[in-house]
């Protein structure tokens, strides 16, 4: 098994806000959960005094404003309770960006100046770790967060991602992500009151074979690695910046994430935690489909690239050597989205992001 690397401390969202504005179609995948949400929300018992909802995970922000206004709407509709909505993420999140979106200074049209006591905090605390006192959260929500392992188990071999790791380096992989997510389960489970739920909506490996970037044309996650392999060729980058270039990221599938629940020896299922049902689905690449109806190839190729840089560019520029100059570091990345980007021009109807997620909600009993 290739050597393990510590912690996965250089994986941040780009800043300043745009992450969402680069990121539609994570955007997508949080509005088709909308219905999800309100239907948990309606299923709890009945419910006296504040409402305690934690979106874990969240970036900047932009991209579930529309789900909290829907929820805030909702529960406005009926009552006069007070609202309060915790904003979870790594302590290296940009949470400036997210102060300025929820307050209204940004483009986005934040819900917050709609109603009257609703409450926005943000939290530096992980998902890997606690983010609300114990028996108080009624309903937790994270989307396209908790593919990120809390640390790299090993530089995969041949590949830049696990969904091209094979033997040692893929159970490795698996293992890691097993922990993980019952440690993840296990927090929440703390939180939670009797019968609140989460609804939480990640990525999958679906019942298909189909993950991110691998829902027809060209593999995304091969496409990257055969873009890095030929900086080695061509002596950009080392062997070495080549094999560190490993994304701490595992696709569970549905099965995957009901093991723990569903298994009556499991910590998580002594816990009090039961899924209530599980659905994978595919959300179409945004910048794709937008193609089919422009048909300008330089368009789509430029629009495209931000949203992948978006959330893999700080693994990508933590696996260059830190004896190389800062700006021969960001040359060698800009050169790296600048040649993809061409490759999308040149063959577009190869390439999109298809995002494949598994959504399901879970109950405390």
């Amino acid at each position: 098994m290739s050597k393990p690397t510590a912690h996965a401390d250089n994986i941040t969202m780009s800043g300043d806000g745009l992450y969402s504005l680069a990121t539609i179609g994570a955007k997508d995948v949080i509005d088709k959960a909308t219905p999800r949400v309100i239907a948990a929300i309606n299923s709890m018992p009945d419910h006296q005094g504040t409402w305690h909802f934690s979106d874990m995970g969240c970036a900047d922000g932009g991209t579930s404003l529309d789900l909290w206004r829907s929820v805030v709407k909702h529960i406005r509709a009926n009552e006069a309770s007070d609202i309060q909505i915790v904003y979870a993420d790594q302590a290296r999140n940009d949470f400036n960006a997210l102060v300025k979106i929820l307050h209204g200074l940004t483009q986005f049209d934040s819900y917050l100046d709609e109603h009257s006591n609703v409450f926005a905090l943000e939290s530096g605390a992980s998902f890997y770790t606690p983010i609300l006192p114990s028996n108080s959260l009624n309903l937790g929500f994270s989307a396209t967060a908790m593919h990120w392992l809390s640390q790299k188990p090993c530089d995969i071999k041949g590949h830049v991602h696990m969904v091209g790791a094979n033997g040692e380096d893929r159970r490795a992989f698996a293992a890691q992500a097993a922990k993980d997510w019952e440690t993840i389960l296990l927090q929440r489970a703390r939180e939670m009151k009797s019968g609140a739920k989460l609804v939480l909506i990640n990525f999958c490996i679906d019942e298909n074979g189909n993950y991110l970037g691998n829902t027809g044309g060209v593999n995304m996650f091969d496409n990257f690695n055969n873009n890095w392999q030929d900086f080695v060729d061509q002596n950009t980058i080392t062997a070495g910046e080549y094999e560190a270039m490993t994304l701490p990221q595992y696709y569970n599938t549905a099965e995957e994430f009901s093991q723990p629940l569903l298994d009556t020896n499991s910590a998580v299922h002594k816990a009090g935690l039961r899924l209530v049902d599980i659905e994978t689905a595919v959300v179409p690449c945004p910048f794709a489909e937008d193609f089919k109806v422009h048909g300008n190839a330089q368009q789509f190729a430029k629009a495209y690239i931000p949203t992948i840089r978006s959330w893999n560019e700080s693994t990508f520029i933590g696996a260059l050597s830190a004896d190389r100059p800062t700006q021969e570091r960001e040359d060698i990345i800009e050169a790296y989205y600048a040649s993809y980007e061409s490759q999308v021009a040149q063959n577009p109807q190869d390439h999109g992001m298809g995002y494949v997620h598994a959504y399901m909600t879970i109950e405390k009993l």
